[in-house]
């Protein structure tokens, strides 16, 4: 059964990087990304993980553990993060996981037979501080993800889950809102008591709310 949307993620124990990592220990209380890569000493998995160390101040600023994935050794590792490092600009500064027996791909669904047997696709995570499951990505082996597209969604998720909105198409932070259909407009004028633009009954748009 895949993992979906509103799923409890699941807890495993692993060799990383970093030490050994009881998941759910390490994530308690906070939002976190989970993301495997397929090898190893692979051109795309090294320009993800380098642009990821550069992006790991705006994943702090949010609140956000940042955990990669690899079905290789522990002792494989340092060699590839040096090599990040030289050709990224950026040395690995997260936890690089060692699931050496694919029991952690295995639990998270992140090898599809079709696409290969052993190696992991480009998954990712977006794990709230409930442990709930908040957004599930997949991409082939063969094209690297967009990073600053996972922060987008992160500001989104942690808006959302604080104010009762929803984030339009394209929306980037500081961007007007949606008031959320779950709330009447006797509802929304207490929460929005300066109004809203209404182009239709269900589209009611206001600035974003702050803090």
């Amino acid at each position: 059964m895949s993992i979906l949307i509103g799923d409890t993620a699941p807890d495993f124990t692993a060799d990383s990087s970093e030490g050994p990592i009881h998941f759910y220990d390490y994530i308690e209380g906070s939002w976190a990304v989970l993301f495997s890569h397929p090898k190893n000493f692979t051109p795309v998995c090294t320009t993800e993980l380098g642009f990821t160390a550069k992006l790991k101040p705006e994943f702090d600023k949010r609140g956000v553990k940042v955990l990669g994935l690899s079905v290789d050794k522990l002792e494989d590792h340092a060699g590839w993060a040096k090599d990040i490092e030289e050709t990224q600009g950026t040395a690995l500064n997260f936890p690089l996981l060692a699931d050496t027996t694919g029991e952690v791909a295995r639990k998270y669904d992140m090898i599809h037979p079709n696409a290969d047997n052993t190696l992991t696709v480009r998954s990712v995570f977006v794990i709230g501080p409930d442990k709930k499951v908040k957004l599930k990505i997949e991409y082939p082996a063969s094209t690297g993800r967009n990073f600053n597209e996972v922060l987008r969604v992160i500001d989104s998720l942690q808006l959302t889950a604080k104010h009762s909105v929803a984030t339009p198409v394209n929306w980037e932070n500081g961007d007007d809102v949606i008031i959320a259909a779950s709330l009447n407009n006797e509802a929304a004028k207490a929460k929005f008591p300066e109004g809203w633009k209404e182009l239709k009954p269900y589209l009611r748009i206001v600035p974003q709310p702050k803090g």
